[in-house]
């Protein structure tokens, strides 16, 4: 698995090396890092920071990318390439994930595996500071994660604009090795509308890899922060789906920022009513407390979103990570949504509209 990160990092191979703060080069330094589970705990390592030419010529003769070698590239290329292939050759969708308040890095890791293996997916974490203040943490922690989400709002739009350049790198790279097997085996023949068919064919199979967002909790209001930096690449066409769930940000005006971002397909945004989570976080003093987008079925007037209440279904109850753990181990129709939204589809047909209050509900079977 690899994540990125704009936390302090040191030299070292366990989870130790990650900081509570962000890289003393600045909140928007990213980078890179391996990590696997190897007998229980946490292997980590480094990703270079920078390619040797002779690398980087390898990478564009082996992935057929049109760059110019003669510029600096950095080991997120090589990361890219890897993670894009296995996309298209083990069938699965990219999971970029956001996490929220108080998560350490195991905490982090844990979430992320589980995702990979209730969905399929590859997810790659983006951890920001955000370790709040233990088990029980109080307001000054929490407003503190708050300042750490808007300082981290810059590195998590470059992140995004990272992804976007290495998609649309790969996607092309895809899109021009098929059209140069078309055109040879179809050269010197007059043939285009099977030339044209078989292209459309071999790239629908060969060139479609579904990238998606999970926002969780406070990384909703890193999401909407990071809309608001001067070089904005979030509210691009990046995604199929960007899903929203139990987002601990102001249910009040979030449509002006929601209705900024483009999809391919849907922006969708999760509901829990009772969540225990979000109740607590609207409680605690300051002027921005007010209901919270994640727990709030009034109001929901975005122009582009697709609302989705899972309050009352099964598992669920008070929940603020229902999207894992018992809530859907023990609840199919609940994983099942998950599925869909995690890897890029739409659910809306399969489930009922409220039209007063512009909402989809998931029922109990």
């Amino acid at each position: 698995m690899y994540l990125v990160t704009n936390r302090v990092v040191s030299n070292g191979s366990t989870i130790n090396v990650f900081g509570d703060t962000p890289n003393p080069k600045g909140p928007n330094e990213l980078r890179v890092v391996e990590v696997n589970k190897e007998e229980g705990k946490w292997k980590v390592s480094l990703v270079k920071d920078e390619l040797t030419p002779t690398q980087t010529k390898k990478l564009v003769k082996d992935y057929h990318l049109s760059l110019d070698t003669r510029q600096p590239w950095h080991g997120s290329l090589d990361v890219a390439c890897k993670v894009f292939t296995r996309a298209k050759e083990e069938n699965k969708a990219i999971l970029f994930f956001v996490h929220g308040y108080n998560n350490d890095l195991d905490d982090v890791l844990t979430a992320a595996a589980e995702l990979e293996e209730l969905y399929n997916l590859i997810v790659i974490p983006f951890t920001w500071p955000a370790n709040g203040g233990g088990a029980v943490s109080g307001t000054a922690s929490y407003l503190s994660d708050k300042a750490d989400a808007r300082a981290s709002s810059g590195a998590f739009n470059r992140f995004v604009a990272k992804i976007h350049f290495f998609h649309t790198l790969l996607s092309e790279s895809c899109v021009n090795r098929i059209k140069a097997i078309v055109d040879k085996k179809y050269a010197g023949k007059n043939n285009p509308m099977a030339a044209a068919s078989l292209y459309s064919e071999l790239v629908g199979e060969d060139c479609k890899v579904k990238i998606n967002l999970l926002c969780h909790s406070m990384g909703n209001y890193l999401l909407k922060h990071s809309l608001m930096t001067s070089d904005n690449a979030t509210s691009d066409l990046v995604f199929d789906n960007i899903n929203l769930v139990a987002a601990d940000s102001n249910n009040k005006n979030h449509a002006n920022w929601l209705d900024c971002i483009d999809v391919r397909n849907r922006i969708h945004v999760v509901i829990n009513e009772d969540d225990a989570a979000l109740k607590a976080s609207r409680v605690k003093p300051g002027k921005e407390q007010r209901a919270r987008l994640g727990h709030y079925l009034k109001s929901l007037d975005s122009e582009r979103a697709v609302y989705i209440d899972v309050t009352e279904v099964d598992g669920v109850g008070c929940k603020h990570s229902y999207y894992k753990g018992s809530a859907v181990t023990k609840n199919a129709s609940l994983r099942a949504l998950f599925n869909d939204l995690f890897n890029g589809n739409s659910v809306e047909k399969r489930l009922t509209y409220f039209v007063a209050d512009n909402y989809f509900k998931l029922h109990n079977n």
